[in-house]
């Protein structure tokens, strides 16, 4: 059975990025000294899966930052081709959370990342999400994207940990349902 994984940051105010996109307030307060706990998160998930906002702004990033394969859900890039720097590492789909958790695990894929707010929205929908990681960034953006959307029904979590960084970050573990 694969499950699926969330690792993201937020504003105190619930938003990933700015409307446009732009996540410096995130990254101008990332403390390369303080541990968060990334590395230890994506060394036992088997793919990467996230939305295509995404996947456009780590294009903007030096070099491709991860050595897993990566599925980009998009009606838009599904019919276009790979760039050539990518291929092999990259993929585009427009199947449902469902659909792709079926054919990942049709491909041995045990423990999947989900990454991209519109992503994550459409996998907590279907119930898919086995847990989420939130670190929460002590600024206040007013407006941008927000982590979470509309749902039909509650969804409950459970709290496994919580834990505060010299820097003001909070990040909290919870795992989803009862």
């Amino acid at each position: 059975m694969v499950t699926t994984h969330v690792f993201i940051a937020v504003s105190l105010d619930g938003y990933i990025a700015r409307q446009d996109g732009d996540i410096e307030w995130l990254l101008q307060r990332d403390d390369p000294t303080e541990d968060h706990g990334y590395a230890a998160f994506i060394a036992d998930k088997d793919w990467i899966v996230m939305g295509r906002g995404s996947y456009e702004k780590v294009l903007t990033f030096d070099e491709w930052p991860y050595d897993r394969p990566v599925l980009v859900l998009s009606r838009q890039l599904t019919d276009t081709p790979v760039p050539e720097k990518l291929k092999g590492k990259v993929q585009f789909s427009c199947r449902t959370p469902g659909e792709v958790l079926t054919d990942l695990a049709a491909q041995n894929a045990r423990r999947v990342y989900i990454d991209g707010g519109q992503v994550i929205q459409s996998f907590l929908r279907e119930g898919l999400v086995a847990d989420i990681v939130i670190t929460t960034v002590p600024v206040l953006l007013g407006s941008g994207k927000p982590l979470f959307g509309s749902l039909t029904g509650d969804i409950d979590l459970t709290l496994l940990s919580s834990r505060s960084f010299p820097s003001g970050l909070v990040q909290s573990h919870y795992k989803l349902g009862s």
